[in-house]
């Protein structure tokens, strides 16, 4: 759903431009230095990027879903970490409260992370609860008006930058299941919180995580998203459903990345005596690479219409991830392939891109999560 075509093409170019003249100079810089410079994120805050999911009455541009796919598509050519330092804000860590929290925590939270004053966070995964996300243990035990929060969370993203955590806690530790487990509006500055070393990651140099540990953190009972325990779990699948389809756009938008690095070196590239592209094994890998992208894409636009029509789109939210996440890590490979030998030197991108794209076969649910949700969900339809 488009619902102005010349807003979002003015929205499309000015992200366009920002990745080509600021981001992709910036990526050297970044991956060398782990950080992400101060001005490049003060301007992401006045391009609006923070607010692109928030409604309009809250102080962003409330994107539908296609038009955040096509947003995030131009915004995938350049260095994953870029997106990652306002994507937890634009996705897990705001819209749980924008699907399920009370008017009045919408209203004192969602503007802030429009602008990208606060840095939301999503505290789901813990030491000994990833995929099983159900079987949580950090706990958040009613206590007067406060709740009491213990546990650890692991391998939270923007983390050492965020301003409030979106918590899931175990209110009721006698259930194990998901209905035990409620959705919580944290302030990152509570006592209580501290924060584990950095995880020093293969790729995304510039996208932090790390742990949270919670020490007898006194939460406000206001703070419970939607007032009501035991429907956190629900609000964070419902969260994942649209992160899925966010982050197939961000695959969809480094693998045209690589494509055209590798396309423009084939055709710069000469071995015995003409250019490698016409070469028609490198023609190979170049055709294979564009159709599984342009198949890709067209996964990823096609779930996000059916999000905006109010449509079942769980299966196809599941669907355009996996084929995405693992698509990508082909191209990369392919690209490197391409390359040869400068493919696997640090000082060209595709090294980096290589290693940066394998973290999208595992957040926000690994491919093979995603093959069961796929296949749990066809077996529900039939019974139906």
């Amino acid at each position: 759903m488009i619902r102005d075509q010349e807003t979002l093409t003015a929205l499309v170019d000015s992200v366009r431009r920002f990745v080509r003249e600021r981001l992709v100079p910036a990526e050297h810089e970044v991956s060398e230095t782990d950080e992400i410079p101060q001005a490049i994120v003060d301007e992401m805050r006045e391009l609006g990027l923070f607010g692109l999911t928030i409604p309009e009455a809250y102080g962003g541009l409330e994107l539908t879903m296609e038009e955040e796919v096509l947003t995030m598509i131009e915004m995938g050519q350049t260095s994953p970490a870029f997106r990652s330092i306002f994507g937890t804000t634009v996705g897990i860590g705001s819209q749980g409260i924008l699907m399920d929290g009370t008017e009045a925590q919408k209203a004192k939270f969602l503007p802030k992370m429009a602008t990208g004053e606060i840095i939301a966070s999503f505290a789901l995964t813990e030491p000994d609860s990833g995929s099983d996300s159900a079987s949580l243990r950090t706990t958040a035990i009613k206590d007067g008006d406060h709740y009491v929060v213990n546990g650890t969370k692991r391998f939270i993203t923007n983390a050492p930058q965020a301003g409030i955590f979106t918590l899931m806690a175990r209110t009721d530790p006698a259930k194990k299941g998901a209905s035990g487990i409620s959705a919580f509006i944290v302030d990152a500055k509570s006592p209580g919180i501290t924060l584990g070393k950095r995880d020093k990651k293969m790729g995304q140099k510039g996208a932090h995580t790390c742990d949270v540990n919670f020490d007898n953190c006194r939460v406000p009972a206001e703070n419970l998203i939607g007032g009501v325990e035991g429907k956190g779990f629900y609000t964070a699948m419902k969260v994942l459903d649209k992160g899925r389809i966010h982050i197939a756009a961000i695959c969809v938008g480094v693998a045209k990345r690589i494509l055209d690095d590798a396309l423009k070196y084939a055709v710069e590239r000469k071995q015995f005596g003409q250019p490698i592209a016409e070469f028609q094994l490198v023609q190979a890998m170049l055709a294979d690479s564009k159709t599984e992208l342009y198949a890709a894409e067209c996964m990823v636009l096609d779930a996000a219409r059916k999000r905006d029509a109010k449509l079942p789109h769980s299966t196809e939210a599941s669907c355009a991830k996996l084929y995405a996440s693992e698509m990508v890590g082909r191209v990369a490979d392919r690209g490197v392939q391409i390359l040869g030998g400068s493919g696997y030197i640090a000082e060209h991108a595709m090294e980096r891109f290589y290693r940066d794209v394998r973290l999208f076969r595992l957040y926000e649910g690994t491919s093979q999560i995603q093959q069961m949700v796929i296949a749990r969900n066809m077996i529900k339809e039939l019974a139906q």
